[in-house]
C-alpha cells in the first residue's frame, strides 16, 4: 500500500474512483449570483421636445426710427416734424434763454417754415403712440419667451433628476455587485480553509509507522515534506 502511494507521489496517474478533485459538493453546485438588471441606457431627449414650449427667441429691440417707419399712422408731409423742434429746443444758440424766449424762437422758426402747429401735434401723437405700442408688444412678446424658457427648463429640471436617479441607481448596483462578489469569495476561502484540513488530516493517516505526525506539524507542508522523506527513504532501499 506504502509503495503506491510513493507511485501516485511520483506522477503515475490513475483514474480516481469517487471523481475529479473540485471541491466539496457545496462548491461545486454552487452558482454564481446573477447580476443585477442593468439600467435602461441614457436616450438624451431630442431638442425638438425641449423646444416645443419656445416659439421665439428673445432679440434685439427696434430703432426709434425703424418704429415710426413701422407705425401703422404715417405724420403728414411737411418741412420736418415734431423731432426737429425739439433739436431747435436743444440747440447751442438758444441756451441760456428763458422757456418763453425759446418759445418764441421755435414758433418763428415753424411760422417762417409754413408748417401748421396742428400737423406738429399730430405728428408728435403718432410717434408717442407708435411707442407705446411697441413697448406693450415687446412686453408680451418678453413674458411669452419668460414662460417658454421656464416650461424648457422645467423639463430640463425633470430630465436631469431622472438621469440622476437613473445612474445612482446603476451606481448602487454595481457596488452591491462587487460586495456580493466578496462575499462569494470570502465564502470560498474558508471552504477551502476546511478542504485543506480534510487533505491535511487524510494525508496524516497515510505516514508510515515511524513518521508520526506530532500536534505541531500537522499542517498540510508538514505532512507532504514528511512523505517526501519517506520517499526518498524507500527510494535508496
Amino acid at each position: 500500500m506504502f509503495k503506491r502511494i510513493l507511485h501516485l507521489s511520483n506522477g503515475e496517474e490513475t483514474s480516481p474512483r469517487n471523481g475529479p478533485l473540485s471541491g466539496d459538493a457545496t462548491a461545486q453546485s454552487a452558482t454564481p449570483a446573477p447580476r443585477p438588471q442593468e439600467a435602461e441606457p441614457f436616450h438624451a431627449p431630442p431638442t425638438q421636445t425641449l423646444n416645443a414650449s419656445r416659439t421665439r427667441s428673445i432679440g434685439s429691440l427696434r430703432t426709434f426710427e425703424d418704429i415710426y417707419k413701422g407705425a401703422p399712422a404715417q405724420p403728414p408731409r411737411m418741412a420736418y416734424g415734431i423731432l426737429k423742434v425739439a433739436e431747435m429746443l436743444n440747440s447751442a444758440h438758444l441756451a441760456g434763454m428763458s422757456h418763453e424766449s425759446k418759445r418764441c424762437s421755435v414758433m418763428m422758426a415753424i411760422e417762417a417754415a409754413g408748417i401748421q402747429v396742428e400737423d406738429l401735434l399730430q405728428d408728435a401723437m403718432l410717434r408717442q403712440r407708435a411707442l407705446n405700442d411697441y413697448e406693450q408688444a415687446e412686453e408680451l412678446r418678453l413674458k411669452d419667451f419668460e414662460s417658454a424658457t421656464d416650461r424648457e427648463n422645467n423639463l430640463l429640471q425633470a430630465e436631469l433628476e431622472r438621469l440622476t436617479s437613473q445612474y445612482m441607481a446603476r451606481i448602487q448596483a454595481n457596488v452591491d455587485e462587487v460586495a456580493a462578489g466578496q462575499d462569494r469569495f470570502r465564502a470560498w476561502q474558508k471552504r477551502k480553509q476546511q478542504e485543506l484540513q480534510h487533505i491535511s488530516a487524510a494525508a496524516a493517516i497515510c505516514v508510515p509507522k515511524g513518521g508520526e505526525v506530532t500536534p505541531s506539524n500537522t499542517s498540510y507542508t508538514a505532512v507532504l515534506a514528511r512523505c517526501g522523506v519517506e520517499q526518498t527513504a524507500a527510494g535508496a532501499r
